[in-house]
């Protein structure tokens, strides 16, 4: 009786609560959305994806949404209008690269942590409420389509300044954002192989693995759509 009672504090103990996996994991709460916390956390992931662009950009009102940045106008009357402009080179066009990518790597990190700690807590495979493998699946779907590869206006005469201009006006370009969104969420729901596979993966590697899949999947489709032209604001 003695050493019952004296195994359920540890045991207790064991089950205390991971209170800031829990936070990471549903992404501050959004995985606690009644309906579709998936779908919500795919448009979390369109937000830290266009974080980088965001602040490039820096819109300054609802007239002017879309105003440049000074450096990123100037390169781009240069190039799309013949205006006399200025061939920058200068360390703040690299501030979208780096911002996305940083935010990629922590959301990965952090999303395999966090959810092995909540599925265990959980006791459950892959629960409902995180949320943050969407979000980095999400944010995968968005980023690699504008790898500098095969991509029309920008092979043939690209330096990095026309380049970053080119990742940031992609990043807030709402067709690109919508159809990136739509693809992500199809193969996340459809999960074709091998998606469904990497679920059986343990802990947070399964939980997030299978999202980073779906997210390959839809970038390749919308580099298609990149590939035609059929999206982006073309420079040079």
């Amino acid at each position: 009786m003695t050493t019952n009672l004296s195994a359920a504090p540890a045991l207790e103990a064991s089950r205390k609560k991971p209170r800031l996996a829990l936070t990471l994991a549903t992404v501050f709460g959004i995985g606690y959305v009644p309906k579709a916390p998936g779908t919500f956390g795919s448009l979390a992931g369109i937000v830290t994806a266009s974080l980088g662009a965001i602040f490039f950009l820096h819109p300054r009102s609802v007239r002017d949404l879309l105003s440049l940045h000074p450096l990123a106008d100037a390169i781009l009357r240069e190039n799309l209008f013949g205006a006399p402009g200025t061939n920058v080179h200068n360390t703040t066009l690299i501030y979208p690269l780096v911002i996305a990518a940083v935010l990629f790597i922590l959301l990965s990190i952090l999303g395999v942590w966090s959810a092995s700690r909540v599925a265990s807590y959980a006791c459950s495979e892959d629960p409902q409420q995180v949320v943050i493998d969407e979000v980095a699946g999400q944010h995968l779907t968005l980023l690699l389509p504008l790898i500098p590869i095969a991509l029309p206006h920008l092979t043939a005469h690209m330096d990095f300044s026309q380049y970053a201009i080119f990742f940031a006006l992609s990043l807030a370009n709402w067709k690109y954002l919508l159809l990136g969104f739509i693809l992500f969420r199809v193969f996340d729901i459809w999960k074709p192989w091998p998606v469904y596979r990497l679920e059986k993966l343990r802990g947070g590697w399964g939980i997030m693995a299978d999202d980073w899949m779906a997210g390959l999947y839809a970038a390749i489709l919308l580099r298609v759509a990149l590939y035609f032209g059929l999206l982006t604001v073309h420079i040079g």
